[in-house]
């Protein structure tokens, strides 16, 4: 997935009582301008002179990966045991509702509107609602190998409901086809509507189709370069370890033909044996097949991009596949009792990044059961190598790219890629030293370091390149604050979380310095907006109780 924000709290000692606890935002690539209309047509353009095409690729999932939430309503009602919330799914009037309560508190009780859907249902899908005009994704997810809906993905033992999470472009990007991009400076606000088109049209392989319709060409994935043609598919179906926006770049801006490499960088761990949920183009990578057929052989070679074979007739199609290459008479020999080639060389496995989820190991292993990674890798130490996916000329010589990457490891939990990424911002800093997302990375090292004022210098510099930065302005609003620059503080929090209202460790901050100031309303006012964004928040409604007392506090 591309690099999210993280989340470090750290007490100040002498500014404890004053501030409490002080969110730090991970850094991110920041935003840049809106992208160009791409002057898509959508399918029903192309079905007037590819109708047959059409309709086939109109039961394929891809052509539901999203739509209004009405138009693949699946209903709800379930208790999410950890936290003991209550949700349920509806419709009325043409209108999907989302209501959650946990019994016996009443502070937790509320709706959302669900707007869009993300996913097809085939493997999951998710609903995404807006709140103010920011687009969020919804707390609960449908699994639908399991049949059950569940919390989203990594949110599994929460116990508060999260209804704070962004509709990052990084998820929106692969369901859907002409999307808003978000408004300039914020997280997940988009105009309306979210996207033109629903589901991957026929336009995000081909490209747009506005000119084609006049008579000029399109793109034609089977003749393009193998690197590019590779990409069509890679856009979507290879997510990585890591993944980092190249510089003012965005993955969105991608069009069919483009150089991929250019809008992103893929970073994937070495002697890695784990399969994620999006990690076919990786997987089929390190098979036996693509190894000895080279550039012959791509994602087409066994899919047709245009249709999905019915679950009668899937073992033969793929067994056909299969033959295409390795022949009758190999057929005739291997296994001539056990059609199903795919169900012994390909066989499903849980995600290792999203709970109820099988994915189809595409390492196409000649003996699943002895994967080659684990005997390569058995009785060795364990090295933390990142590379970049595919290996292209350039790619290790980026150390911008590189550097957040590690940066993203390490924020993601990974304590030894601390260091690495250390060492790495370091020299991207001295080869782009204006580049406001190494500014912001190296930053936040110093900061955690107890490096205040270098801290205070990167992040300056960070925001004069890049005034809307929100990891950059909150994180130095923490430094300003330690200093007791509490003006300045609140200034740059403002402006943080009005562009990222979800971001709730900001409010907090800012109505603890109006609380402790006396200014009791204004503190209540921004309590207020983080509640409107995070209703469950513990702490939230804790301060909110003791504004509300006569005399009013601000806490314990």
């Amino acid at each position: 997935m591309l690099k999210l924000s993280g989340v470090l709290r750290e007490w100040w000692s002498i500014y404890m009582v004053l501030l409490g606890l002080l969110a730090f935002a991970a850094p991110t690539v920041p935003s840049s301008t809106v992208a160009s209309a791409k002057q898509y047509v959508g399918n029903e353009a192309c079905a007037q002179c590819h109708a047959s095409i059409a309709s086939s690729y109109s039961h394929t999932h891809m052509a539901h990966a999203s739509g209004r939430a009405a138009e693949n309503f699946i209903p709800a009602d379930f208790i999410h045991a950890k936290s003991g919330v209550h949700y349920r799914i509806s419709e009325q009037d043409g209108h999907v509702w989302l209501s959650f309560d946990r019994p016996g508190d009443p502070t937790v009780r509320g709706q959302r509107e669900l707007l869009y859907y993300i996913g097809s249902g085939h493997r999951g899908l998710t609903y995404l609602f807006s709140t103010d005009g920011f687009v969020f994704e919804s707390p609960i997810n449908w699994y639908g190998k399991k049949g059950t809906w569940d919390m989203t993905p990594a949110y599994q033992n929460a116990k508060e409901i999260p209804l704070n999470l962004p509709a990052f472009t990084s998820c929106l990007h692969c369901h859907v086809s002409e999307m808003q991009p978000p408004i300039h400076g914020t997280e997940s606000r988009y105009g309306m509507p979210l996207f033109i088109h629903p589901g991957v049209t026929c336009e995000r392989c081909h490209g747009p189709g506005s000119d084609h319709l006049k008579g000029g060409p399109i793109v034609n994935p089977a003749k393009l370069t193998p690197e590019r043609r590779d990409q069509v598919c890679m856009q979507c179906h290879l997510e990585g370890k890591v993944a980092i926006e190249r510089a003012g770049r965005h993955v969105y801006e991608y069009q069919p033909g483009d150089n991929l490499s250019d809008f992103i960088r893929y970073y994937v761990l070495a002697d890695s044996s784990k399969l994620g949920a999006v990690s076919q183009v990786e997987a089929i990578s390190e098979s036996g097949c693509k190894k000895k057929s080279g550039d012959r052989m791509s994602c087409i070679s066994c899919h047709d991009p245009h249709d999905s074979p019915s679950e009668g007739r899937r073992v033969s199609y793929y067994r056909e596949k299969c033959l295409a290459c390795h022949g009758a008479v190999f057929g005739a020999k291997h296994h001539p009792s056990q059609p199903d080639c795919t169900g012994c060389h390909m066989p499903s496995s849980q995600s290792k990044d999203v709970a109820h989820t099988q994915v189809t190991d595409h390492r196409i292993l000649r003996r699943p059961e002895v994967s080659p990674q684990l005997l390569e890798s058995a009785g060795r130490p364990a090295r933390l190598q990142l590379l970049p996916f595919p290996g292209s000329a350039g790619a290790e010589d980026d150390v911008r790219d590189l550097a957040l990457a590690w940066e993203s490891l390490a924020e993601s939990g990974v304590e030894s890629a601390a260091s690495e990424a250390e060492r790495l911002l370091r020299s991207a800093l001295n080869k782009s030293p204006d580049d406001p997302a190494v500014l912001s990375a190296l930053g936040y090292i110093e900061q955690k370091h107890g490096g205040t004022e270098r801290a205070r210098e990167l992040y300056q510099k960070a925001l004069a390149h890049d005034p809307n930065s929100i990891d950059a302005a909150t994180n130095l609003g923490v430094i300003e604050a330690q200093a007791g620059h509490l003006h300045e503080a609140v200034k740059l929090w403002q402006g943080a979380f009005q562009r990222a209202p979800g971001r709730s460790g900001i409010g907090m901050n800012i109505a603890r310095v109006f609380c402790e100031a006396g200014t009791i309303d204004e503190a209540r006012s921004v309590i207020l907006r983080v509640l409107e964004f995070n209703p469950d928040l513990g702490a939230a409604k804790r301060l909110l109780q003791s504004l509300n007392r006569t005399p009013a506090s601000c806490g314990s």
